[in-house]
């Protein structure tokens, strides 16, 4: 196992990562942002080293600066979390010429994988169903290209996820416009814009299974996430396991999933996303080659810990599990995503101090956060306050959690997504498990009654 390891990210994630080196007896070391001088993952570790400004291009997206930290302070591994570097093989390249472990998959396999239109290809190779879309990259040709795919169709980024470079153009009036919005969003959020097309789906269910492989041969997989509630391609609710999947089509998923690893030969923690029509065909999305935000719902099911898993894999040893490629789960778990945006006003963001931060508690919740009362919110990142995580024996028990926890929940200083989620865990539809991608939508335009 590793003597110190870096965490080459910030937030709520970083804080994460902390507590499980602390378990295992592992120094932390983090590194921050001018604007990040006061967060809580700063505090937590047990070194700290600033790298930059406040703008992500010149600190967390910096290669030099991260190498420089790990170097000056001793550290044999990165763990990259989850956006900025941690899907990027000149990242995992130069941590590899410069001896420092990237707590993640290799250049190659990040190559293959975590680049989107690569991934791709390597699904059609292993005969699993892929959205119709390009096989490469777009280039000067793009409007050639979007001709062929048809309309309505994605644009995605290539190079990473969380729904940053994501579009969808239903005309070819919008192309050329939504193609610069696409690009330059990858561009900030990866340092790379590379974008590919897919064929739209309409409403289907995002479903998403969580993979584990060691150097000696070991894949395991986890029971599926439904990630199917987003707004703009962003997730705010996820759970485990999906109201929508069977036993059978399960094997199907979580098959796929390893078939897909193996043929990589990664070493790590991964996730691969599908859609599932309504119809209960699946196709194969995207893989990330990197922890998921939403990984704790996976956590609360099955009892892992994923990022000690990450460190088993990367430090060159067994995973856990040995029971099995399939991971048995028990109960029902769910995530809900709070940001610090209003909904009322179209989710616009919110900053501010933090006056008042009262966290729920109580059987089963967990909540994973960099917040605290004073903590003055920088404008420069992401709005992701905490993610409340609630586990229940069944769904309709994990439902009624989730709403007694989200009314427990009480932030003043700024407004947040609480009350969203209220209406979420409160609508029918929700209740009933019947939601698709298309569910906020409807639900934010849906006539109020009573």
């Amino acid at each position: 196992m590793f003597k110190k390891v870096l965490i080459s990210n910030r937030g709520e994630i970083a804080v994460r990562v902390i507590r499980t080196l602390r378990e295992l007896g592992v120094k932390s070391v983090a590194v921050y942002s001018e604007a990040d001088r006061s967060s809580l993952h700063v505090r937590l570790a047990d070194e700290a080293v600033c790298i930059g400004p406040a703008m992500a291009r010149g600190s967390y997206l910096s290669i030099p600066a991260i190498i420089s930290a790990a170097r000056i302070t001793g550290s044999d591994a990165i763990h990259p979390g989850y956006g900025f570097l941690s899907e990027n093989a000149d990242f995992s390249a130069a941590c590899r010429d410069n001896a420092v472990t990237f707590i993640g998959p290799s250049p190659k396999s990040i190559q293959h994988l975590g680049h989107k239109a690569e991934a791709r290809k390597m699904a059609v190779k292993a005969g699993i169903a892929v959205t119709p879309g390009t096989r490469d990259c777009v280039g000067k040709d793009f409007r050639k290209d979007a001709e062929k795919v048809g309309y309505p169709l994605m644009i995605k980024a290539a190079a990473g996820g969380g729904g940053k470079g994501i579009r969808i153009v239903r005309e070819a009036s919008q192309l050329t416009g939504e193609m610069n919005m696409a690009r330059s969003e990858s561009r900030a959020a990866f340092g790379n814009d590379e974008v590919y097309f897919e064929k739209y789906i309409e409403l289907p269910r995002h479903i998403e299974v969580q993979f584990a492989r060691d150097s000696h041969g070991n894949t395991i997989a986890f029971p599926e996430r439904d990630c199917s509630i987003q707004r703009r391609h962003q997730k705010l609710v996820e759970e485990s396991p999906s109201p929508a999947v069977n036993k059978k089509l399960r094997g199907s998923l979580e098959a796929a999933a390893v078939k897909l690893a193996e043929a990589a030969n990664y070493v790590g923690v991964g996730t691969v996303e599908f859609l599932l029509t309504r119809q209960g065909d699946f196709y194969f999305m995207e893989v990330n080659t990197r922890l998921q935000v939403e990984h704790p719902v996976t956590e609360f099911i099955t009892g892992f810990d994923l990022v000690r898993e990450q460190l088993l894999a990367a430090s060159g040893e067994r995973l856990s599990y040995t029971g099995g490629r399939s991971v048995p789960y028990r109960g029902h778990s769910i995530e809900h995503r709070v940001n610090a945006e209003d909904f009322t006003r179209n989710f616009a963001p919110s900053v501010g101090r933090i006056e008042e931060w009262l966290v729920p508690g109580g059987p089963g919740v967990r909540v994973d956060t960099h917040v605290y009362v004073g903590y003055n919110l920088p404008v420069y990142y992401d709005s992701m306050l905490a993610k409340l995580i609630v586990w229940a024996p069944d769904r309709n028990l994990a439902v009624a959690r989730s709403r007694r926890a989200l009314e427990d929940f009480k932030v003043t200083g700024v407004k947040t997504t609480i009350d969203a989620h209220k209406l979420i865990v409160d609508s029918p539809d929700f209740q009933a498990g019947k939601t698709d991608t298309g569910f906020m939508e409807r639900l934010l335009t849906a006539p109020v009654t009573g």
